[in-house]
């Protein structure tokens, strides 16, 4: 299995010339933080990574987790790991300093998560959680509940989850069945059961908080009946650390398709203590933090997944020798096969496009935090449903392709490719699927003002035609050629999906993942645009050459799908 190394030169790059790293750091950080010691940082999350979780992510694959006389056992490694991951106060980079945590930008943040991910999928969904938990009590509870639950949930003494699913519920919150009673010393009585909990329990850390959406009584029906709750697995006594054992219990753990080493739970809250988290019946509002950050987050996991596999495809195809390659000498490596070149270009190409979306995404969030400008969170928002749905959907087809490229080896478990398919196909499932990410999209993000934004976002794309056109430079000339057609049939498919929002929703809605990927290439095509554009600034960067050519391929693999994804969405709903 091929050592993981991090892509912290192209973290580097991005910020340095393609998103204004600098600015962001200067709005963020005050000026305290500087692109030197981003790369710093960076470079020692992946040496944690490589050398710490990346050798557990196949030990965590095969042995798993076990649930015994009520207590879950993590696979081998993991609390050693989590020790060392949390003692480097990694848990706490991307946190509010006003929480206790660095306050490092979206930019640094979700780079470290891509790298996590990378290497280890199961074990970082752990801290991701616990994130999401800091950031939605931070945001809503109450100053008392704070003060107990933030300081160790930062420093990763203690870990958070998520508790909305529910058996008979599933997506659809509005039939939680959960229950919250009032109790005279100011508690909440919490009973019902929760399932698909993330590192719902574990031995890594002395505590679990759990973050429970339940209906208190006489609370109206639907969503807006929902409150949240905070719910420890141990009640912490007044010096802050865990007491008596609460009233949760683990019924059992999910036999998974993938990511082994995560223990998904199965939670039983028999009239468990808990606390209000926010005002009641505005349970889904505190919730929607921990939510957003974690559909963001995701992005990221199917973004470092997808980039294990690719470096572990590489380099199988840099060694492996089979057949006569046309065009070659012998024993000429099937990375010379056109068609093994071809699927190596279509994931490298693919990976460059969606880490760069992604920094720019986290760009306008760092930004629109800022106060900077109302134009940024306006992007931001806009492309956090692409950002999710497309990043998940690529890396399941870029992990296939690697597997493909493993051949007949790919197969077999032992060379460890089948594990990267098999871990990152939950990504567009869970946080919310492709298809809820697409409703986002077409409802709230596009008819709701009319395409405004999506017309707002075109220009954007359109503004890097006039620097490609100034270049004497073929892949300059058919790239902006490219995104020229491109445009066209992105405008023309808003077009038509605003027309089915007025007079067919469900021809709208049958569009609407289309639609997404749709913006996800395009996206994908102006960050190639700029990256181009950077590798012809910098031509002494030995990475220029497969910049330029990467941005050609995705040009004419990838962006040349646009027009065909227009004729689908205006066809609508075929009945």
């Amino acid at each position: 299995m091929t050592e993981y190394k991090a892509p912290v030169a192209e973290y580097d790059f991005l910020l340095r010339h393609v998103v204004d790293g600098s600015h962001i750091l200067d709005v963020t950080t005050d000026g305290e933080v500087d692109l030197d010691d981003v790369r710093d940082i960076l470079g020692h999350a992946g040496a944690l990574a490589s050398e710490v979780l990346a050798p557990l992510n196949a030990v965590g694959d095969r042995a798993g987790n076990t649930l015994a006389d009520g207590r879950v056992t993590t696979a081998p490694g993991f609390t050693e790991a989590y020790k060392a991951f949390a003692g480097g106060g990694w848990m706490g980079i991307g946190l509010p300093r006003q929480a206790g945590g660095e306050g490092m930008p979206a930019v640094v943040s979700n780079a470290a998560t891509e790298i996590w991910c990378a290497a280890n999928m199961a074990f970082a969904l752990g801290p991701g959680m616990t994130i999401g938990a800091v950031h939605a009590i931070f945001n809503a509870a109450e100053e008392k509940i704070k003060q107990v639950y933030l300081p160790p949930l930062v420093s990763g003494q203690w870990t958070g989850t998520m508790n909305l699913t529910e058996p008979q519920s599933g997506t659809d919150l509005a039939g939680i069945r959960t229950t919250a009673r009032p109790r005279p010393d100011g508690s909440w009585a919490v009973k019902g059961q929760k399932i698909f909990i993330s590192w719902g329990d574990h031995d890594l850390t002395e505590n679990i908080v759990h973050l429970v959406l339940a209906r208190t009584e006489g609370a109206p029906e639907g969503l807006g009946g929902l409150s949240l709750f905070v719910v420890p697995k141990y009640l912490p006594r007044p010096d802050g650390t865990p007491g008596e054992r609460n009233a949760v219990h683990t019924v059992s753990l999910e036999h998974k398709l993938g990511i082994h080493a995560s223990p998904t739970a199965v939670l039983d809250y028999d009239d468990a203590a808990g606390w209000l988290v926010g005002t009641r019946h505005r349970g889904l509002e505190a919730m929607f933090v921990m939510m957003n950050h974690a559909r963001v987050a995701v992005a990221a996991q199917a973004l470092g997944v997808s980039e294990r596999a690719f470096q572990q495809a590489e380099a199988y195809a840099a060694e492996r020798v089979q057949g006569g390659v046309v065009g070659r000498p012998a024993g000429t490596p099937i990375a010379e096969h056109p068609d093994v070149r071809r699927l190596l270009l279509s994931m490298r190409s693919g990976i460059s496009a969606m880490r760069a979306l992604q920094i720019q995404v986290a760009a306008w969030l760092d930004l629109g935090r800022g106060g900077e400008s109302a134009e940024e969170q306006r992007f931001a928002e806009f492309f956090v449903p692409v950002l999710k749905g497309w990043l998940t959907e690529n890396a399941v087809q870029i992990t296939s392709d690697a597997l493909q490229v493993h051949g007949g080896m790919g197969f077999i478990e032992e060379t460890g490719a089948a594990q990267y398919l098999r871990d990152v196909r939950i990504t567009p499932i869970y946080e919310g699927t492709t298809a809820i990410q697409a409703n986002d999209l077409v409802r709230r993000k596009v008819a709701r003002d009319g395409g405004a934004t999506a017309e707002a976002a075109y220009a954007l794309v359109e503004s890097c035609l006039p620097a490609l056109r100034g270049h004497n430079h073929p892949v300059a000339e058919r790239t902006a050629h490219r995104l020229v057609r491109a445009l066209a049939a992105g405008r023309q498919a808003t077009a038509a999906l605003l027309h089915q929002s007025r007079d067919n929703q469900r021809d709208a809605l049958a569009g609407g993942v289309p639609y997404l990927m749709q913006w996800g290439l395009l996206a994908g095509a102006w960050m190639h645009a700029r990256i181009l554009l950077a590798a012809l600034r910098t031509p002494e960067d030995p990475s220029s050459a497969r910049r330029v050519l990467d941005a050609d391929f995705y040009g004419a693999h990838h962006l040349s799908r646009v027009p065909q994804l227009t004729e689908i969405i205006a066809a609508g709903e075929i009945v």
